[in-house]
């Protein structure tokens, strides 16, 4: 985000005094290599998806959602770059209006990739629990209309949301709720899997078995989850400690790996793909034979 940017250098060279820690500087090459591996990575899952009326139910729905979350993120540095470079060859007039307008587009973007993740892995979390536990009449309450319906309303609110924190991301509160709303959202996905497995165990136990396929999604979700908040919450935590203790040695010392922890953003996006096409025979198997047809066509 260029506000969390622009924060981060006023205050670094007064941390530096108090740190004897140097920030860590990476090639500008290196996030936008990542950005356009991990556009095209999630790009060709929508496609799969799109091109496959076996892949097009409720919960491959959500997981695009999850994949154009990703590609949002990766986008989100893509674009930073062009602007970036457009301003070094004067083609931008510095802190002119259509680049602060441009800047703040770019940053809402980054701001929906994480909102949309942890609305995604949310939605996902639920479906899985229905998946399980109400299996027989799962067809009656996730419809594929119902859950269209769902990210319509999720992605409308994300947006919202992500418009409000950029335009009011210079206040503390707006830092609070957004740096809240990451463990909210996790606590609620964390609770629901623990509730989840807690009951598979018990179901197993009277019935011996579970579905194995219902319980691979769990797991499959899971490992989505565990790579998110790998990924994402060194850059919550980064948010916070630059909030309220910017001049403190170590919380000096730990922002001065602010773009390690960007790279790891970046991550996420090229992970989860290769997590879907692993854990999803059904995926992997669709992306093979559109990747196949097209080459021979």
């Amino acid at each position: 985000m260029k506000h969390i940017i622009n924060l981060y250098e006023s205050i670094n060279s007064t941390a530096r005094n108090n740190s004897d820690c140097p920030p860590v500087v990476l090639p500008e090459e290196i996030f936008f290599t990542i950005s356009i591996v991990g556009v095209l990575e999630n790009l060709m899952v929508l496609l799969t998806v799109i091109k496959n009326k076996n892949l097009q139910s409720p919960m491959y729905f959500f997981i695009c959602s999850l994949a154009i979350s990703d590609m949002l993120g990766s986008l989100y540095k893509i674009l930073e770059n062009i602007l970036i470079m457009f301003r070094n060859m004067g083609y931008l007039e510095p802190q002119g209006s259509f680049e602060t307008t441009a800047d703040d587009v770019v940053d809402s973007l980054f701001i929906l990739s994480l909102l949309g993740s942890i609305c995604s892995l949310s939605v996902i979390a639920a479906d899985r629990y229905i998946t399980i536990f109400h299996a027989l009449r799962y067809h009656c309450i996730v419809t594929p209309r119902r859950a269209l319906v769902v990210l319509m309303v999720i992605w409308t609110c994300c947006m919202g949301s992500g418009i409000t924190i950029v335009t009011f991301s210079h206040h503390v509160p707006t830092v609070i709720a957004f740096t809240a709303l990451f463990p909210l959202m996790l606590a609620f996905i964390l609770c629901l899997y623990l509730h989840m497995f807690l009951l598979a165990r018990s179901h197993a136990r009277r019935t011996s078995t579970l579905p194995r396929a219902n319980m691979r999604g769990a797991v499959t979700l899971t490992v989505l989850l565990g790579v998110f908040i790998f990924c994402w919450a060194p850059f919550v935590l980064h948010v916070l400690l630059m909030t309220f203790c910017p001049a403190d040695p170590y919380c000096a010392c730990y922002m001065s790996l602010f773009q390690v922890n960007g790279v790891l953003i970046m991550c996420n996006a090229v992970i989860d793909p290769f997590i879907y096409a692993f854990r999803s025979p059904e995926l992997r198997d669709a992306f093979k034979k559109m990747t196949f047809c097209n080459r021979y066509q």
